[in-house]
């Protein structure tokens, strides 16, 4: 198998790669928006451009390059409610619109305990299951109008191949639907009035089935073409180093969100109220993880062009303990309620030294979620911030623990490509970050120091 076309429908971005499984490269590329429609009846993603667009890129990567199979990974806590025709009953809601929430009180009355489903009670409409709820409340119209319900990267496979499904992965991401021990749904999809509409799980790495008649003729591919069952962005990430590795080790997936995921390490419990949760692999199995809004804090920080991160400002920040503390983003991550401020004066906008500040928050943000998972071995970063050079090193310095980033920005297609490559084909090694060695005692010294402000904060 030489390409894999992987639709990657990330929060921010709707991506469209061309993979090569056995190199791990990203043959051809091409993004849109992820722009979010206001209404009505809700915020909602733009579906059909989305649709345009990728059948528009598959039709002209298969004519350039040729196009072997399908795959799709998309964000979690989204699904698509379809009449009996097949078309969407209502819009595609935005996991980050707040109004779901306002009925939490009485979704808490029916939603099943964390230890059953690993997923924790989240803000706006993170939890799929509260989305349900408060659309079908909304419109009382709408439960007898949806015959099927799919998760997200289900959805794509559908308009490609007419098939429908869920997958694990994106069930296993907080919805509130699945208990990830014993692999079945939970009793929500009872109180909901759902179990026969939702449609059947299945592992991401089925094969869902080829593309409808319709599909190829819009795009030129061959009609038989397949099409994977499709994957959750971050357990995307996780997917090549499962059929590579054992544990222990750490997978953390970098984009808006930071993904971080233990396989093997310490058993803990995990505390719903700092933003942990179960995650559920490619293959069915639970996997526990924590994440915080990464990607969206960089953005937010570090508007525009990103200076070069040189060693000057890396001594720098270390040497005036300049310190952003937690959390950018509240309501989510382990400080949801933590009001974020500086220690020392606060860095100028676009500054090498603001760069390398955020850097380090970043890292110790993420080793604090690997720290409430039990995490152990290596840490493996994928993602938006396998270049960012301060934030890999405070990592390492802040877990004792070897830190190796992937050679590829976008790990998340890598993984799904793999979902369809033959099997046993594995991708490249993860690159070692080299460790630090000249005043590692200030990069500890840091990391102590922001643990113990943040215990206090």
């Amino acid at each position: 198998m030489t390409h894999v076309a992987v639709i990657d429908i990330g929060k921010t971005n709707a991506k469209l790669a061309l993979v090569d499984p056995a190199t791990g490269a990203e043959v051809a590329v091409v993004t849109r928006p992820n722009t979010v429609l206001q209404g009505p009846p809700y915020p909602h993603f733009d579906i059909e451009g989305h649709w345009r667009f990728l059948t528009e890129a598959l039709g002209q990567f298969h004519r350039s390059h040729g196009i072997d199979a399908i795959s799709v990974t998309t964000h979690g806590a989204s699904a698509a409610l379809l009449d009996a025709e097949g078309n969407l009953a209502v819009p595609v809601l935005d996991y980050e619109y707040g109004a779901p929430a306002q009925l939490r009180r009485p979704y808490d009355q029916i939603r099943p305990d964390f230890a059953q489903t690993g997923s924790a009670p989240l803000d706006g409409g993170l939890n799929l299951g509260l989305q349900l709820y408060w659309q079908f409340r909304q419109d009382p119209s709408l439960h007898a109008r949806t015959h099927t319900i799919v998760t997200y990267p289900q959805y794509w496979g559908f308009r490609l191949t007419g098939a429908v499904a869920t997958d694990v992965t994106s069930l296993g991401c907080h919805t509130d639907l699945w208990c990830p021990d014993t692999g079945q749904f939970s009793s929500l999809v009872d109180k909901l009035d759902i179990r026969d509409k939702i449609a059947p799980p299945r592992k991401s790495t089925d094969r869902l089935g080829t593309l409808t008649k319709e599909v190829a003729a819009l795009t030129g591919l061959p009609a038989e073409t397949p099409v994977t069952c499709g994957i959750h962005d971050s357990n995307a990430s996780l997917y090549p180093h499962l059929i590579a590795r054992t544990g222990p080790f750490a997978i953390v997936s970098t984009g808006t969100w930071v993904i971080a995921m233990a396989i093997g390490g310490a058993a803990v419990a995990l505390d719903p109220a700092r933003d942990t949760l179960i995650n559920v692999d490619a293959t069915g199995n639970p996997v526990r993880s924590a994440r915080f809004m990464g990607g969206r804090s960089f953005d937010l920080l570090m508007p525009g062009e990103t200076p070069a991160h040189d060693e000057a400002a890396q001594r720098q920040v270390l040497q005036a303990g300049t310190m952003l503390m937690p959390a950018v983003v509240q309501g989510t991550g382990p400080f949801p309620n933590a009001t974020p401020h500086w220690l020392g004066r606060e860095p100028s906008g676009g500054s090498p030294q603001r760069a390398v500040a955020v850097g380090f928050y970043l890292a110790m943000m993420t080793a604090t979620c690997l720290d409430l998972i039990g995490a152990g071995g290596p840490v493996i970063v994928e993602g938006a911030f396998t270049k960012n050079l301060p934030f890999l090193r405070m990592l390492a310095a802040a877990t004792g623990r070897p830190v190796q980033a992937t050679t590829s920005s976008t790990g998340t297609s890598l993984g799904a490509a793999l979902l369809a490559a033959p099997e046993g084909q594995h991708p490249p090694a993860p690159s070692h970050i080299a460790p630090i060695t000249e005043d590692s005692s200030d990069w500890l010294s840091y990391a102590a120091r922001w643990r113990a402000a943040a215990q206090s904060a």
